[in-house]
Order: structure tokens, then sequence, then C-alpha cells
């Protein structure tokens, strides 16, 4: 098996190395992180999904005054509307924690999640961003016709082989395989039948997903340096995707208790819970998790959930308080460095697959 570094998906997205920075989505001031991966030769993504349209139109503009590298825009392709299932019971479990941060209780009508997609992707149409990565889905054949009309290229996030050849057929231009070993949300399309989304990890997800389909394949989960790289791409990978490794860079916009929790945390720190958003993610455990399993209360259905969590999460950040914060982070941790620039880290990795393969 030849392997290359170098690979059709770089020539495809005219990148210089096949390093995807993961699209993390709630993560505040990552404009900086985007571009300095960009210019590294990586690509860069802006976890969108929580930003209102006029913060998308700035964040993206501000990303092209600093980079002219290609880079990509994260959002969520399917989100249901709010659900207030079991709202009662939910509100009051939260109760104890909301004392003991300061935070107000708000009724069933003060909930209420804005649903900003349209208008997210007019904007990523208007400013013609170089490429569009999804989450929980797929883009509908219209968007993914005006997205492609204006050759912009398109991303999936992917946690299953069935996945995989539904976003091959609606003419995505890459994969993303999300192994159950990566951080944060659960790329999985469809949480009813799955609760816990799909859980296969990267390492047997990878090849199943290459050996059926025909356009690239990004590898994605617990991947951390050279040798996960390496791996990949022994496994027909032509690149790979990468979250936590970033969240501890000079220009990650994480806050500083999350990136001491991330270097202070092992590869059995972290669990898959709904807590926090009411989709299955990969986090570090914390006392709200752990209080939320004791409870045994179903959470309410994503997005509902992460809208009445918010005001916790923001008060405990405020706070510097790591108890009630959502540390999301997949697996390989243990590899993590401080105080390492995002340019560095892609420089690091790239050496590190020299010294492993001949290129």
């Amino acid at each position: 098996m030849s392997i290359q570094l170098n690979s059709k998906f770089c020539e495809s997205f005219n990148i210089r190395y096949p390093i995807v920075l993961a699209g993390m989505a709630g993560i505040a001031n990552m404009v900086t992180l985007v571009t300095a991966v960009s210019n590294a030769g990586g690509l860069g993504t802006l976890g969108a999904a929580y930003m209102n349209p006029e913060e998308l139109r700035e964040a993206v503009r501000e990303i092209k005054q600093h980079t002219h590298a290609p880079f990509a825009v994260n959002i969520f392709a399917h989100v249901e509307p709010d659900q207030y299932i079991n709202f009662d019971a939910v509100n009051k479990e939260m109760d104890s924690i909301r004392e003991s941060l300061g935070v107000k209780r708000r009724a069933i009508d003060e909930i209420r999640t804005p649903h900003d997609f349209e208008e997210q992707f007019d904007i990523l149409l208007d400013e013609q961003v170089p490429v569009i990565s999804t989450t929980f889905g797929l883009l509908s054949e219209h968007h993914m016709e005006q997205a492609q009309s204006l050759g912009i290229k398109i991303m999936g996030t992917v946690t299953t082989v069935e996945e995989a050849i539904q976003a091959e057929k609606r003419g995505c231009d890459v994969i993303v395989a999300q192994g159950s070993e990566a951080g944060g949300h659960r790329g999985t399309f469809d949480v009813t039948s799955q609760p816990n989304g799909a859980n296969i990890g990267t390492m047997a997800l990878v090849p199943q997903i290459v050996d059926h389909v025909h356009i690239p394949v990004i590898a994605a989960g617990g991947i951390m340096d050279g040798r996960g790289v390496v791996a990949s791409l022994a496994l027909g990978a032509q690149g790979v995707q990468m979250g936590t490794r970033f969240l501890t860079s000079v220009e990650s916009g994480a806050h500083e208790v999350y990136k001491r929790a991330l270097l202070d945390s092992t590869e059995n720190s972290t669990v898959m819970t709904n807590a926090f958003s009411g989709r299955p993610a990969r986090g570090i455990r914390n006392d709200f998790i752990q209080q939320w399993e004791a409870s045994h209360i179903k959470p309410l259905p994503f997005p509902t959930q992460n809208t009445l969590t918010r005001e916790i999460r923001n008060a405990s950040a405020r706070q510097n308080n790591p108890a009630y914060m959502a540390l999301w982070a997949g697996q390989g941790t243990r590899m993590l460095t401080s105080n390492q620039s995002a340019e560095a880290i892609i420089n690091q990795i790239v050496e590190e697959v020299r010294s492993i393969i001949p290129l």
C-alpha cells in the first residue's frame, strides 16, 4: 500500500496537509485558531452552529481578512424545533445547581431556541465560503445544488457506513468518519432510533466506510499525533480531523479552566452524555454529569436541553468553575500539549508522519 501525505483530498481542497480542524461550536473567539490552522497548511473550520447571522457574517469576514487559504464553516444540518417533554421535572432537577451559581430559574415560555439555519446558509452562499461542513445530517438536495453551483465544497460528518453512503449519494465531496473516540457531539443523523448515537470506534469505522464509498474519507476520533495520521492513512483515509488536539493551543478560544481540565484529564476521564444538550456527546465527567446521571431523569430533546442549560454553563465559566461546564473532549487527552501554537502542532505532526513513513 502506498501512503501519501499529499492526498487527492489536499489537491481538491487546495491545502498542503490533510489535517482538518473540527468545527467546535460554542467556543468563543475561534476565528484566530481557524485562521492559524489554515495558514499553517491545514483546513481551519469555524464551528458556527450557535452563531446568529450577524455573528456568523462578521466571523467569516474576519477569517478572510487574516487568511487567503481555504477554510470551512460547520453548521448543524438538521435540528428539530423545541420540545418540552417532561419539562417540569428536568427544570426542577437543575434548581440546586442554579442556586449554587446564582442563576435565575427559567419558566417554560422563556426557553426558546433560535432557528437560524436558512439565514446562516444564505450568508455562507453570499460570502462564498470555500467549504461547508455539516453535522447531524446532510444538506437538502436544494441546498446542495445552491452551494455546489458556486463551487463550494461540501463535507458531511457520518458515524456509520449507511450514513456515509447517504452522504455520497447526496453529493458530498468528502466524508468525515467520526469514531466514538471523538470529543463533542456525535454526528449521528437519527438519534431517535439510536439514543446514544452510533458508537463505532475509528479503527473499525474508517476502513468499512472507505470500502463502501468512492469519495475521500477523513478519519476523526482520538487522533492526536503523527501516529494517528499514519494509522488513518493506512486504513484508507485521505486525511484526519482533529478537535481536542487544538483546544489547548495558544490560539484556542477555549476557557482557561476548560484547558486546564483537558490537560489534567486521562484516557479514562470522558463519558458519553446527553445531560447538557439532549444529544449524545463525549466530555469530561464532572459534577453536572454525575448529578444528572444520579437523577435518572430523561433530558429534554436537543436543542431544548441545550438552551435550558446554557445559563448554567455560562455562569459556571464566568465563575471559573469547571463543575457545571460542558468540557467536551476526546479520548486522547494524555497526548495534549500546552502553550503550543497551531502551526507548531501541525508542523510537529507532519514531521512525525515523515519519520514513520517514507514520503
